[in-house]
């Protein structure tokens, strides 16, 4: 594997950036979202990582994902802290060759009984269905947008197409950067591979999926392009709520406003 120190550096500043604006943000309360990024190929085990490891066997096994590295938060870590101390407070993991398990990779500083995500099951149902794809995509966040919990709750955007309708409606960025809306997930137990299961089908064609009364899990080439995928579905429920909160129904843009966006920002998003 071709160490770069350099670019495993780069991830991990970039994902203690996101875990504190998803903090700042209250979108990730306790010990709520996840990040993971494939840093296959940026020196993972060196230097970044010290010689204690461990063994983590799977449920499953991600043949796909075999050989891969990732950086991945822990399990019962707060956001702020990983903001704080990343490297206390994420752990790297590298897939067996066969896929059926990993070993852990304990950063200097780390807990000796530091774990992954209790997410890990979507996270990684999620990168094997990105190398599947072929896709740049290679950072997977979890967070509880408030906004976002918050649609999932009323019956009227139970309806994906509905859901998606009020969101492009609500906002241009909306229409130009997720042309294909989001995909809604319902209520399945966190950590399950139920939900994983449904969520890796929404990402065959969302970028971003909501589950419902639960958050939103979205991808990205990198930790803030996944964090502003999600920033900008919040900002159209936000604003959605904020006019309701007013006492009107807001108006949307138009079909036509809609198709001349989509025409005039052609392969966004």
């Amino acid at each position: 594997m071709h160490d770069n120190p350099d670019a495993a550096g780069r991830t991990v500043r970039e994902v203690a950036e996101v875990a504190g604006i998803l903090w700042d943000r209250g979108w990730a309360e306790s010990n709520a979202g996840n990040i993971t990024a494939d840093v296959t190929g940026e020196g993972i085990g060196t230097p970044a990582a010290s010689a204690k490891e461990r063994v983590l066997p799977f449920p499953r096994p991600y043949g796909m994902l075999a050989g891969r590295s990732y950086l991945v938060t822990g399990t019962g870590r707060r956001m702020r802290d990983v903001a704080r101390d990343p490297l206390a407070h994420a752990t790297f993991l590298r897939i067996d060759d066969d896929g059926a398990g990993c070993v852990l990779f304990l950063p200097d500083g780390a807990a000796p009984t530091l774990a992954p995500t209790s997410e890990l099951a979507s996270h990684l149902a999620i990168h094997e269905a990105l190398r599947a794809r072929g896709t740049s995509e290679r950072v997977v966040l979890h967070a509880h947008a408030t906004e976002l919990v918050a649609l999932t709750h009323h019956a009227a955007f139970q309806d994906e197409a509905t859901l998606n309708a009020m969101l492009w409606g609500m906002h241009p960025e909306a229409v130009i950067f997720l042309p294909a809306g989001v995909g809604l997930v319902p209520y399945a137990l966190t950590g399950s591979e139920r939900l994983a299961t449904a969520t890796v089908a929404a990402m065959q064609l969302h970028d971003v999926v909501l589950w419902e009364k639960h958050g939103v899990v979205a991808i990205g080439a990198t930790p803030h392009a996944a964090l502003d995928r999600i920033d900008i579905v919040a900002k159209s429920a936000r604003i959605w709520f904020l006019c309701a909160g007013a006492g009107f129904e807001p108006a949307g843009l138009s079909q036509a406003q809609i198709a001349e966006l989509r025409a005039a920002f052609p392969g966004r998003g």
